[in-house]
């Protein structure tokens, strides 16, 4: 059964340099059956003069716009487009200043009742500001106008208004009207029309926020079902961000993409958070629990299998950390940690192999290299003494690192020491290279490594070093959780077993939201027969309809009659 999958993404596939892009681009290859139309949402104007990838046959189409700017489209509202607008944004920020309420975790019944009914209120505005640009041809003018602002600052004021709302300053409205401006930038595209999104038989968004917009959009429109395919919470990163902000501006930019996030889980007919972690954050900010289905990413695990396969290392007391270097990887207590293990183990060294991350990385690579100096004072590091010092700072590429395998095959043991993770895919690698693990209890760590590795506390460097010294005392107990960890990292994590999932996962929800197309010949006459029937079988997986079924009327209970409503001659001819 062939399926057209629109594939939206923010920052990501199909652009070189984008967020996911080799997930997603294994996804689309892998799933060479269907057709992809990708839409893409460019981050910055280097991402867009970089390119793309080479794109396979399976993707019928690409269509890109820019979210780091918008031109003035020019649009003129009249006095009725005018007060549709003041009337729709104004229940927006309304839905804003009266709290983000997407955490009803031992609320009261009023409570939920009253939460559930913002929540309608701000969808109501939100796709009331869609059919406003659709029907206009735009609002990037309306949402700079000085009339947002006003609109924006009376719902600040207004009874009812959360303290830290009344207390905005007209800095604090300007800040808050541009990230609303930005954020809501995805309202104005032409994408979803009957010739763009409206033409797929699913919309599958690769994040949240801007991506799950146009996602969100198709489905209000054409009733297209909505995918949502969260790796990272992208509301836990807004919840994280801009930490210098007014208490104002923090209040209201969490309510904005905390209700967002919720809309997009209320209306996405399934949801699949990359791993537990994920998915707690997505239930504890609205998800329905039945509608969530883990798929861990899936990674390429043939260039580990060399040193997977054959895992004796040719330096039995070695420790290797890989990774990017930044604060959140703690280094800093890693090497604090490797001071204790080497009185321990005297002969042990570490091997730090990873490139910095922007300034920041630079400026922490240069004081983890400083304390690796202060702490081991005689054995100071040198330029070309790599293998002769217990600390070496690598890079992958050089003369005793020339590949990735080659780094997690440099160590007995591999370390994680981060306080901040997401999906630990350093760790899965080296359980993909037959590594024994020693890594930090954060994110998803506990729940990759299942048991075949050792977990100690973040910021414990004595917990560390014990960890690692038990390891490096017995090699039996390393090779037999080497090769445990190989195993689950084959299970669960492969590429294979992610497009698998995907694979059965469009199945699944094209099943319950069927589209019914009359297909028309060359002359515009119906053709009888053309599309086969569709069987529905009563049961638990149809009970879940969309409310709208994509240019085949209103959803139905199981066993009502089908009513089959003409498409245009260029859809029906697809």
């Amino acid at each position: 059964m062939l399926v057209r999958i629109g594939l939206i993404a923010e920052g990501g596939y199909p652009y070189v340099s984008g967020d996911a892009r080799l997930w997603c681009d294994r996804l689309v290859r892998g799933l060479g059956q269907h057709e992809f139309d990708v839409y893409a949402l460019s981050r910055s104007e280097r991402q867009e003069d970089e390119g793309w990838v080479p794109l396979p046959p399976q993707v019928s189409r690409v269509r890109t716009a820019p979210l780091w700017a918008a031109e003035d489209d020019g649009v003129v509202y009249g006095r009725r487009a005018r007060r549709r607008f003041a009337e729709c944004y104004g229940e927006l920020v309304g839905t804003l200043c009266a709290g983000g309420a997407t955490d009803l975790s031992g609320v009261s019944g009023a409570a939920e009742h009253a939460s559930a009914t913002e929540a309608d209120r701000f969808g109501n505005a939100l796709y009331g500001l869609a059919e406003l640009a659709r029907d206009e041809g735009g609002l990037v003018g309306a949402l700079r106008s000085e009339a947002a602002v006003r609109a924006l600052e009376r719902a600040c004021r207004a009874r009812g208004a959360l303290r830290t709302a009344r207390e905005a300053r007209v800095p604090d409205l300007l800040a808050v009207a541009a990230h609303l401006e930005h954020a809501l930038r995805p309202l104005s595209l032409d994408w979803y029309e009957d010739d763009g999104l409206g033409s797929v038989d699913l919309c599958h968004a690769t994040s949240g926020g801007a991506a799950a917009l146009p996602g969100l959009l198709a489905h209000h429109f054409s009733g297209v079902p909505l995918l949502l395919t969260e790796y990272g919470v992208r509301l836990r990163t807004h919840y994280l961000a801009a930490p210098d902000s007014s208490p104002a501006v923090r209040s209201l930019l969490a309510a904005l993409h905390g209700r967002l996030a919720a809309e997009a889980y209320s209306r996405a007919a399934l949801i699949t958070p990359g791993n537990g972690h994920a998915r707690r954050w997505q239930e504890r900010c609205g998800a329905d629990r039945a509608k969530l289905r883990t798929v861990y990413p899936g990674m390429d695990a043939s260039r580990f299998a060399e040193v997977g396969e054959a895992p004796e290392c040719a330096e039995p007391d070695s420790l290797v950390w890989v990774g990017r270097i930044e604060p959140a990887k703690d280094i800093v207590s890693l090497l604090h940690a490797f001071a204790e293990v080497r009185k321990e183990e005297p002969k042990t060294r570490l091997r730090i192999v990873g490139a910095p991350s922007g300034a920041e990385g630079e400026a922490y690579l240069g004081h983890c290299r400083a304390l690796a100096a202060q702490l081991f004072p005689d054995e100071a590091e040198g330029p070309h003494t790599v293998g002769h010092n217990p600390v070496s700072f690598e890079e992958i590429g050089g003369p005793e690192i020339p590949t990735l395998a080659d780094a997690y095959a440099s160590g007995a043991v591999a370390v994680l020491s981060s306080v901040v993770e997401g999906f630990p895919i350093g760790l899965v690698e080296a359980m993909f290279s037959g590594r024994a693990t020693v890594s930090t209890d954060v994110g998803a760590v506990v729940e990759v490594i299942g048991g075949t590795g050792l977990v100690v506390p973040p910021r414990n460097p004595r917990a560390l070093a014990e960890a690692c010294v038990a390891l490096l005392r017995d090699p039996e107990r390393r090779e037999r959780l080497g090769a445990a960890a190989r195993a689950r990292a084959l299970e669960l994590f492969t590429v294979e077993q992610n497009v698998a999932a995907f694979h059965g996962i469009y199945l699944e929800i094209v099943s319950r939201t069927p589209v019914r197309r009359l297909v028309l010949d060359e002359a515009g006459d119906p053709l009888p027969f053309a599309v086969p029937a569709e069987a529905h079988v009563p049961g638990r997986w149809t009970e879940r309809t969309s409310r709208l079924v994509a240019r085949g009327g209103p959803a139905r209970p199981p066993g009502a009659p089908v009513r089959a409503t003409a498409l245009p001659a260029t859809e029906g001819a697809r």
